[in-house]
């Protein structure tokens, strides 16, 4: 159904990647974007079959997967060259964590104006909390 969209999945956890999942299962190609030497910070969760992460093959099944440095100027200018040949991005930092690597909307929209782009966050993009992060699952349970 979504066969000839490309999405760049900037996500990390759960919430972005997720999301950018279910592109791919409705046929869409997604590009995985992961920091380079460590990867997805999900890769290091367990349990793990012969080495590898349980929960990171579900939740990034139907990717492709690169890694950029988004806080170097090459990294920044892959991913821009990337943009343009996209049709969305999805990504789940803190707000403002891309304008401050000058990846924020107005440049990503610059280098494309088609592009949509799928902002998610623990609290919001804007308020009193937008810049608290997110409990994840584990620590939710450990408190609950």
């Amino acid at each position: 159904m979504l066969s000839g969209l490309r999405i760049l999945d900037l996500g990390t956890m759960v919430a972005g990647p997720v999301a950018a999942t279910l592109f791919g299962d409705f046929g869409a190609e997604v590009i995985k974007v992961e920091v380079p030497r460590r990867g997805d910070t999900v890769r290091d969760l367990g349990p793990f079959v012969d080495g590898q992460c349980l929960y990171w093959s579900v939740e990034n099944r139907n990717k492709k997967s690169i890694t950029l440095d988004l806080r170097k100027p090459q990294g920044r200018n892959l991913l821009l060259q990337l943009v343009e040949k996209a049709d969305a991005v999805v990504e789940n930092f803190r707000p403002g964590t891309l304008e401050k690597w000058g990846l924020g909307w107005e440049a990503l929209k610059a280098r494309n104006p088609k592009l949509v782009m799928l902002r998610i966050s623990g609290f919001g993009q804007t308020g009193p909390y937008r810049d608290a992060r997110a409990m994840t699952v584990s620590r939710w349970r450990l408190a609950g």
